[in-house]
Parts: structure tokens; sequence; C-alpha cells
């Protein structure tokens, strides 16, 4: 759990949990895999899931009373700084503060409960690129 953790806590690599946990990388690269398939199954009924028709009507009937009609959520782009960028990758996802970013594409409701979101695109591209990109 320590390796997995560390893994996706401070983005070390497989091979990096060797000399902190004393596991050799291919044990490393199995508990990761192990362990987000404990949350994924842990998290999936509740917060991993579609919206529901009862859960739509809700969030729509909510937001036509604020004023916007036809609207489930809020969707923003963050940006988030990619320490651990490849050296070929860092010029494609590097931004305007010149280090390399990942974004973030989250619809969110009211309620903060997240409906959708997709990861991984270049910092290069702006909101709109992200949008028309997204599934």
């Amino acid at each position: 759990m320590t390796a997995a953790l560390r893994m996706l806590a401070y983005g070390a690599g497989a091979d990096q949990c060797v000399e902190y946990c004393w596991m050799e990388k291919s044990t490393s690269v199995a508990a990761f895999q192990h362990f987000t398939r404990e949350i994924v199954d842990l998290y999936l009924a509740e917060y991993l899931c579609a919206p529901t028709a009862a859960d739509l009507k809700r969030l729509l009937a909510k937001f036509e009373r604020r004023g916007f009609p036809g609207m489930i959520g809020s969707i923003d782009c963050m940006h988030w700084q990619w320490k651990n960028c490849p050296t070929g990758w860092a010029g494609e996802y590097r931004g305007r503060k010149q280090i390399p970013t990942v974004i973030l594409e989250a619809v969110a409701s009211y309620d903060t409960w997240i409906w959708h979101s997709f990861f991984g695109m270049p910092r290069a591209c702006n909101d709109l690129n992200v949008l028309a990109k997204s599934p």
C-alpha cells in the first residue's frame, strides 16, 4: 500500500519504490494495480456512476429554479503541473509558465458531485480544444 500511495501522491515511478519500500519494480506495479482496482470496486456503485433519471430530474429542476434551464452542472478545466514529464513530451505539455502541465476537465453539480472527467490533454491546448476532444 505504501508503494501505491507514493506512486499516486508523489508521482514516483515503480522503480523508485525499490529503494524506499524494498520491493521489486514488478511487485510495486502489481500492488499499484491491486490498490486502484480495490478503490474502483469500493466506490463504483455510489461515486463512479452515471447520473440516474432521478439525479437528472433533481439537477434539472434545481438549475431551472436558478434560471439555467437544461443545465446539470458546471464545466471547468484545471491545469496541473506534471513533475515527472518525459523529456520528449515536455515541449507539447509546456504552458505559458514554461513548466509541463496536463489538463483535467470536470463537470460538477452544485452539490460537488463530479459527473464527468477527462484527464491528460496537453497544456498547449486551450479550454475550447479540450471541450472539442472530450468524450
